[in-house]
C-alpha cells in the first residue's frame, strides 16, 4: 500500500493524523493555542493505540529509526512544557513545578526501562529448556507483564494524565489541575519502578548460573541418553527447515534430542514432544555431555554446525532439502563434512555426484520425504468431483498470477479455485501487492455473481436446504474449535511465562494435551471444508488451512518451480508449472525433472484451455505415467513408507556410530594394571 510497509487501510490513515497531530501541537505549543494542543494531544493518543493495535511491525520500525514511543514521548513532554512557558496561566512557581515533575517522569521512565533491561538479562539462562525435567533449579517468576510489557500504551496513560490536567486547568485558569495531573503520573511512574526492584534482586540473587544449568542439564543428558539429536542454527524466518522435521524425528522409537541456538527459535517452534535445548554458547555446548548421542542430524548447511561437527563420537548426517527436481540447484561444497547426506530420491543421489564436490555415493543414503507420507494419493487415475477444484498456489511475487486466475474463473466449465499464496508473496514490493489484491478482488466478484445465481435459484427440495443448514452447523463448529484452539494453544504455549519460566515448568510434555491439539485442529479443517459450499471460490492467506490440507482438496494444482509442487507430486494428481519466457518447452523440461510430468502454462495464461480438458476428462490426462516415473525419481519408490526407511537409516547409522566408539574405546585403553590417564599422560 505504501512504502512503510503498512498493509491496512485504518492503519495508514492514523499514522497520517499522527504526523499531523505532532506537527500541531509544535504549532500550538510555539503560539500558545492551549485548546488546539489539548485537542491535537488527545487525537495523537487516539492514533497511537490504533497503531499499536494494528500496525505493531510499523512501531517497531519507527523505534529503530530512532522514532518509538520513548521518543515521540519525550517530544511531546518537551512541546507541553514550552506551551506551559507561554501560558500565563501557570505562573513562575507553576511552571517550576510542572518542569520538575516532567523531568521526574521522564527520569522514571528512563530507569524503568533499564530496570526491564537488567532483568530481562538476567534472566536469560545459559542454557533454556522445552520438555525437560530442570524443576530442581531455583528459578523465581518473572515480573507481572502489567509492570514490564506495553510501554508505549503506559507513556500513552501518563500523557492523556497530564492532556486532562492542561485541559481543565486551561477551563478553570487555575494550574493546580495540569501540576497535579503531572504529579499523578509521576507518581505512577514511580510505583511501577519501585514494584520492579524486588524482582531484580531476586534475579541477581536467586537465579543460577551458567555452571548449575549447565551440570543439571547434564544430569538430565545423563539419565535420558537421546540416541539422536536434531541441530539448527538460523533466523527465525527459516525456522520451516528445522520444523518440518519435527514429526520424523519425534516418532523414533529412541529417546531423541532438539538442540538450536537462538533464543528467538524457541518462540517459533510448536508445540512438540521433543525435549529441545537452546544453546546459545558454543562454549556451553562443548561443556554438554552428549557422549550418548550417536547421529545428529543438520536440516540446513550453516557455520555454525561446526560447534557440533567435532564431537567425533556422533554420526553427522545432512538432511538435504526437497525440491530434488531441479538438476540446476546448487550444491554446498560444504556437505562433503559430513559423515552422510540423506536425499529423497534418485534425483538428489545424481545430483550430489554429479556436482563432485567431494560427496561419495557410498555416503548418500535415500530416505524419501516422511512429511508427505499422510498426504492422501492417488494410485489409480485421478477421478475429480463434479464441480473440479483448482489450487493455484504460488511462491514468487510478480504479475504472472492474474491472468492464470482470470482464465481459471472465466472457463467455459465451472470450477472451483483455491488460490493460496505463499505468506510473503504479495508483501515484497508496492507491485506485487498491487497484483495479490487485483487476484484477491477477481476471486471476490467471481464469488458474489455465483452467489446471486444461487439465490436466484429456489431449493429443489428439502435435501437442498437441510445441506444448507448443516453448513451452517459446521460454520458455527468451525468457530467453536477456533476457540478451543486458541485457548489450547495458550496452554501449551504459555504467553504469561518468560524463557526461565519456561525452562522451570516444562518437566515433561502432556501429551494428553498434544493429542488433544492435533484431534482439533484435525476437526477445524473438517468443518472449515464442510462450512464452505463447494461451489464458491476461496482466498487463503495465513496458515490454516494448511498446504497440505489444501492438497487433499484439490484435483489440480498450478504452481512454480517450488517445494509445493515436489510435495503436490506425491499426490499422484496432475500439477501444472508455469514456464518462464524465453526458454522453450523442450529446454526446460531438460533442465528441471518435474517439469516432465507437468502441464505448462506459457505467458499471459496460455494453454490454459488445454490443461483444463484433462481435469474434466480423466481419458485425456497423458502425463498419469510420466507423474509416475517422476515422483519416484524425485521422492523415492512408494513402500516402505519414507518414515520407515528414515527411521531405518537412524537405526543403521547408530549401529555404525556404536561401534565407531567402541573402536575408539579399545583402541585408547590402556594396558593391564596401568591407569588410563597415566597412558594418556
Amino acid at each position: 500500500m505504501n512504502r512503510l510497509g503498512i498493509e491496512n487501510p485504518r492503519g495508514l490513515v492514523a499514522f497520517a493524523a499522527l504526523t499531523g497531530c505532532l506537527v500541531t501541537l509544535a504549532v500550538a505549543a510555539l503560539t500558545g493555542a492551549g485548546g488546539v494542543f489539548a485537542a491535537a494531544g488527545l487525537a495523537g493518543c487516539g492514533c497511537e493505540l490504533l497503531l499499536h493495535r494494528t500496525e505493531p511491525g510499523l512501531m517497531a520500525r519507527l523505534g529503530r529509526l530512532h522514532m518509538g514511543a520513548t521518543s515521540r514521548f519525550e517530544i511531546r513532554c518537551v512541546l507541553l512544557l514550552l506551551l506551559l512557558g507561554r501560558l500565563h496561566v501557570t505562573g513562575p512557581i507553576g511552571l517550576a513545578a510542572a518542569m520538575t515533575l516532567v523531568l521526574c517522569l521522564l527520569a522514571g521512565q528512563a530507569l524503568h526501562a533499564a530496570l526491564i533491561t537488567l532483568i530481562r538479562r538476567r534472566r536469560a539462562l545459559a542454557v533454556a529448556a522445552r520438555n525437560i525435567d530442570l524443576r530442581r533449579l531455583d528459578i523465581s517468576d518473572r515480573p507481572p507483564r502489567r509492570l514490564t510489557e506495553w510501554p508505549g500504551q503506559r507513556m500513552l496513560v501518563y500523557e492523556l494524565s497530564a492532556l486532562f490536567g492542561l485541559t481543565a486547568s486551561l477551563m478553570t485558569g487555575d494550574a493546580r489541575w495540569v501540576v497535579a495531573a503531572l504529579t499523578l503520573a509521576a507518581g505512577s511512574c514511580l510505583i511501577t519502578v519501585v514494584a520492579l526492584v524486588p524482582y531484580l534482586v531476586r534475579a541477581i540473587r536467586r537465579l543460577p548460573g551458567a555452571a548449575q544449568v549447565l551440570a543439571e542439564v547434564d544430569a538430565w543428558l545423563i539419565q535420558r541418553r537421546p540416541r539422536t539429536v536434531l541441530y539448527f542454527s538460523g533466523p527465525r524466518d527459516r525456522a520451516d527447515q528445522l520444523t518440518r522435521w519435527l514429526g520424523p524425528v519425534a516418532a523414533l522409537p529412541t529417546p531423541s534430542l532438539v538442540i538450536v541456538r537462538e533464543r528467538e527459535l524457541l518462540e517459533a517452534l510448536e508445540p512438540t514432544p521433543l525435549p529441545v535445548l537452546c544453546v546459545p554458547s558454543a562454549t556451553h555446548l562443548s561443556q554438554l555431555d552428549l557422549g550418548g548421542v550417536r547421529v545428529a542430524l543438520y536440516p540446513a548447511n550453516t557455520g555454525r554446525n561446526i560447534h557440533l561437527l567435532r564431537i567425533p563420537t556422533m554420526q553427522h548426517v545432512f538432511l538435504a532439502p526437497g525440491g530434488d527436481g531441479d538438476e540446476a540447484a546448487a550444491v554446498d561444497p560444504y556437505s562433503k563434512v559430513y559423515d552422510q547426506v540423506w536425499v529423497a530420491g534418485e534425483a538428489g543421489r545424481r545430483r550430489h555426484v554429479q556436482a563432485a564436490v567431494g560427496v561419495e555415493d557410498a555416503d548418500i543414503v535415500e530416505i524419501g520425504r516422511p512429511q508427505l507420507d499422510g498426504l492422501r494419493v492417488d494410485r489409480t487415475g485421478h477421478t475429480p468431483a463434479p464441480l473440479p477444484t483448482v489450487l493455484y498456489a504460488p511462491t514468487r511475487d510478480g504479475a504472472a498470477g492474474e491472468p492464470i486466475v482470470r482464465a481459471l474463473l472465466d472457463s467455459e466449465r465451472p470450477l472451483r479455485v483455491l488460490y493460496r499464496p505463499h505468506p510473503p508473496t504479495g508483501h515484497r514490493t508496492p507491485e506485487a501487492r498491487a497484483a495479490h489484491r487485483r487476484i484477491v478482488a477477481l476471486i471476490h466478484a467471481a464469488n458474489e455473481r455465483r452467489l446471486a445465481d444461487a439465490l436466484g435459484e429456489a431449493p429443489e427440495d428439502a435435501e437442498a436446504q437441510r445441506t444448507e443448514a448443516q453448513r451452517t452447523e459446521d460454520a458455527r463448529r468451525r468457530a467453536e474449535l477456533t476457540k478451543r484452539i486458541a485457548a489450547l494453544d495458550a496452554r501449551l504455549r504459555r504467553a504469561d511465562a518468560d524463557e526461565a519460566m519456561l525452562t522451570r515448568d516444562r518437566a515433561a510434555p502432556d501429551p494428553a494435551l498434544l493429542t488433544e491439539a492435533e484431534g482439533l485442529r484435525r476437526q477445524w479443517h473438517q468443518a472449515h471444508w464442510a462450512a464452505s459450499p463447494p461451489w464458491l471460490h476461496q482466498v487463503i492467506e495465513g496458515d490454516v488451512p494448511t498446504l497440505h490440507s489444501c492438497f487433499d482438496q484439490a484435483d489440480l494444482l498450478i504452481g512454480d518451480l517450488s517445494d509445493v509442487v515436489g510435495d503436490f507430486l506425491a499426490t499422484l494428481k496432475p500439477y501444472a508449472l508455469t514456464a518462464p519466457a524465453g526458454l522453450g518447452e523442450e529446454e526446460f523440461r531438460r533442465q528441471n525433472v518435474v517439469a516432465r510430468a507437468a502441464y505448462l502454462l506459457g505467458p499471459g495464461a496460455s494453454g490454459m484451455q488445454d490443461l483444463l480438458r484433462p481435469l474434466f476428462d480423466p481419458c485425456l490426462d497423458e502425463l498419469r505415467t510420466a507423474r509416475h516415473e517422476v515422483k519416484e525419481f524425485l521422492l523415492g519408490p512408494t513402500t516402505p513408507p519414507s518414515i520407515q526407511r528414515f527411521t531405518d537409516a537412524v537405526d543403521a547409522l547408530a549401529e555404525k556410530g556404536e561401534t565407531v566408539v567402541r573402536l575408539r574405546d579399545l583402541h585408547t585403553a590402556p594396558p593391564p594394571g596401568v591407569g588410563r590417564w597415566s597412558v594418556i599422560r
